[in-house]
């Protein structure tokens, strides 16, 4: 059996449903109240708990051999912070999982986690990576770069859809390696069985580096016109989203992440998604 800790969110439900659609016996971490049908839907058992709540996690984690939690206070808020979910809530699930004797534990953590870190999420995320390594489970951390299935649509895909001007923060010259979230539910489910994988951290990204100029210049390309563009210096805000939003967007303007997964992607059998073959998708999605 199979703990998944995020079911509700996009990576994690994307993993739960690919899961119980191979056969695998899935267990999903809800809280009541949340929208969890269509993981009943496909046979998920549920276990209702939360991650600032150690007892509620204690029935969860019974009987099972494998976790994966993709579960972040992102697009949360209230009582759910970075300090509660992030590091206090993600050490609560390590601790239980390692007391009911799971055998092998994947976190979903993010390129950039570093307890020097200026950003409170990435030093969280940090220190569960560094708490995990201590459980004495066999663990798997995954680091994805910039999620395309997120940013892509709230950067380009949004205004467009408005007909407003895409606005980019700095010179949106950095190159990034971009990739979709089934590619990184097609890593954590390998990651499940795989020798490869057993007590390593992986860093993830998609099959090449692009900018937010190359990608713009993708829509164009498949729209077959211009699109407008304004930039904003780094500290200003995107009209239309979080601060935050703006603040990560300004962090990518000010280094490169290139990543080379060509034997990455060997090992585990992932057949990555090319940005250009995204953004055709999204726009035919919304009839672009």
């Amino acid at each position: 059996m199979i703990l998944i800790a995020g079911a509700t969110g996009q990576l994690g439900g994307t993993i739960a449903r690919r899961l119980l659609q191979a056969g695998r016996p899935v267990r999903v971490l809800v809280r009541p109240g949340s929208d969890h049908q269509a993981l009943l839907d496909l046979d998920a058992e549920l276990a209702f708990g939360d991650l600032k709540d150690p007892a509620s996690l204690a029935p969860a984690c019974r009987g099972i051999e494998a976790v994966i939690t993709t579960a972040n206070s992102a697009a949360r808020g209230g009582e759910d912070t970075v300090e509660s979910v992030d590091r206090t809530g993600n050490r609560n699930l390590i601790d239980v999982a390692a007391a009911a004797g799971v055998r092998r534990f994947i976190f979903v953590s993010a390129l950039g986690a570093d307890p020097a870190s200026p950003s409170p999420f990435m030093q969280a995320k940090a220190a569960s990576e560094e708490h995990l390594r201590n459980s004495g489970m066999t663990h798997v951390i995954l680091r994805p770069n910039i999620f395309m299935d997120v940013w892509i649509p709230m950067i380009v895909g949004m205004p467009l859809a408005n007909g407003q001007p895409v606005t980019i923060v700095g010179t949106g010259a950095r190159r990034h390696s971009f990739i979709a979230v089934d590619d990184v539910a097609s890593f954590a489910i390998a990651a499940l069985d795989h020798d490869a994988a057993a007590n390593r951290t992986l860093v993830l990204g998609g099959p090449s580096a692009v900018s937010w100029l190359d990608i713009i210049g993708i829509f164009e390309r498949e729209l077959g016109r211009e699109i407008p563009v304004r930039h904003i210096p780094l500290g200003e805000s995107i009209p239309g989203l979080p601060d935050v939003v703006s603040q990560l967007a300004a962090a990518f303007d000010t280094f490169d992440s290139p990543i080379d997964m060509t034997e990455t992607a060997r090992t585990f059998g992932v057949t990555l998604t090319p940005v250009e073959v995204f953004v055709r998708r999204q726009l035919a999605v919304a009839g672009g």
